[in-house]
């Protein structure tokens, strides 16, 4: 039988809130550990793919680039333009599974580990503070004492770094839409020769500068939806970051045997990005970053108290009831996750590399000539290379009894997403037989052949 919880000692921390409603300035204080130093070596890696994929050219173009002005998006080798914008449906619904899949296991290690506003803050922009304002003790000793030399050369270089790193990430972001060699002429040039990409280079990074430098945590907290799904994404088994109240209260001094584990350092509570006190439960303020595990472990190791009163564990376990990994949902998003990233796959594998499209002009639908003894239907071939690199496409009438075709332009070479519109005319005897008119397109690799009935008396 599932033992009961005893009653938290409430104790107030130092909440992103102060009790009259205003917003406390949190400072959280240095942390080391395992999970600590796993977390930055994955903000290293994120960070190193961000600046990186730009760099790496794939079939000639960037292994991600968004071409927005030209319409033309090119990933990982394939290359799409506005008409596949229909794949994204899948390819985002399998994306979000997942992450509701992985959300459903292991609470929010996404916003822990991965995600950029966790990244760049944690892994940049505080670590820089840290370096120019010191730990979180001395800062605030500094905060709180009159103006001095001192502290005004401290805050200047510290902002002055972040608007220099808000420029950089912000640059390296538009460089996804017009690529690095296109960003490097823009920044060479006078920035009203190119107005738009100034203005979103310069929009972009006064909004990582505000963000970074004073709004934190209060994105997560107040804009991200993410933090106010967990209650329906989670259950009592997820795995979720816990205080383990059974084995930790009553709390007190060490030295009384009649406490329970925790020995109410605080801790727990100036390591965490957020401010909460994880020891009252589960909180939508937590981003699920472990910074209070290893904060808690380190000071169990100094009373040689065994670890992991905060850590990885579900509710369930937390209450020493029975856990289960594998449950109903898990299933399901996992199958809609795996549904959608299969689907958007193959059609992504299967997608024909080059559009072709027989259209009838918008006229009278035939002409007779040669006193009536023939008819012609005037076509228009219609073709868009989605190939990576221009192509010469040949076009010819498929030979049938007694037609005869005209094609505007037998051969062309179209630039890569460019189309190009073909005239074709297609002659029949006027003799009542039913006819259908047959073009092949041939782009070099697999041809294409159309069909159209053709129109006759």
């Amino acid at each position: 039988m599932a033992r009961s919880l005893p009653v938290l000692n409430n104790a107030p921390g130092s909440s992103a809130l102060r009790p009259d409603g205003g917003r406390n300035f949190i400072i959280p204080a240095d942390v080391s550990g395992p999970k600590t130093r796993l977390r930055y070596v994955v903000f290293a890696l994120l960070i190193v793919v961000y600046v990186v994929t730009p760099w790496i050219q794939i079939g000639g173009h960037p292994a991600v680039f968004l071409d927005l002005q030209h319409r033309a998006f090119y990933l990982f080798g394939q290359t799409f333009n506005a008409q596949d914008f229909w794949l994204v449906f899948f390819l985002l619904s399998g994306i979000g599974f997942v992450l509701i899949l992985v959300t459903a296991l292991w609470g929010r290690i996404w916003c822990g580990y991965a995600c950029p506003q966790t990244v760049f803050l944690e892994g940049v922009f505080r670590r820089v503070e840290r370096l120019i304002e010191g730990p979180r003790d001395a800062r605030r000793k500094r905060d709180q004492a009159p103006t001095s030399v001192n502290r005004v050369l401290r805050k200047t270089a510290k902002h002055l770094a972040f608007f220099a790193l808000s420029f950089l990430v912000a640059h390296v972001f538009l460089s996804y839409f017009v690529s690095l060699p296109a960003l490097f002429r823009m920044m060479h040039d006078k920035p009203l020769e190119h107005p738009e990409a100034f203005a979103w280079a310069a929009v972009t990074t006064l909004i990582m500068y505000g963000n970074f430098a004073w709004f934190r945590e209060q994105l997560c907290l107040v804009i991200c939806p993410y933090g106010r799904l967990q209650s329906v994404l989670t259950d009592s088994e997820s795995m979720v970051i816990g205080y383990d109240v059974l084995r930790g209260e009553p709390r007190g001094k060490a030295k009384d045997k009649a406490n329970g584990d925790c020995v109410d350092c605080g801790r727990c509570v100036v390591v965490c990005p957020t401010g909460i006190d994880i020891r009252n439960g589960l909180q939508m303020e937590c981003i699920g970053c472990a910074a209070c595990v290893d904060a808690c472990d380190a000071v169990m190791t100094k009373l040689k108290r065994p670890t992991g009163l905060i850590r990885y564990d579900s509710q369930s376990g937390l209450a020493r009831q029975t856990k289960r990994f594998w449950r109903p949902r898990v299933y399901v998003y996992a199958a809609f996750g795996v549904l959608g990233l299969i689907v958007a796959t193959l059609l992504t594998r299967t997608r024909v590399p080059f559009e072709a499209n027989l259209l009838r002009l918008s006229s009278v639908p035939y002409l007779l000539e040669d006193n009536g003894r023939r008819v012609r239907n005037a076509l228009e071939l219609h073709v868009v290379n989605k190939h990576g690199e221009a192509r010469t496409f040949r076009i010819e009438g498929v030979r049938a009894t007694g037609i005869d075709y005209v094609v505007g332009i037998p051969s062309a070479r179209i630039e890569s997403l460019s189309s190009l519109r073909v005239p074709v005319f297609v002659l029949a005897p006027n003799d009542g037989k039913r006819r259908t008119v047959q073009l092949r397109v041939d782009d070099g690799d697999v041809p294409r052949e159309l069909e159209t009935p053709f129109i006759a008396p």
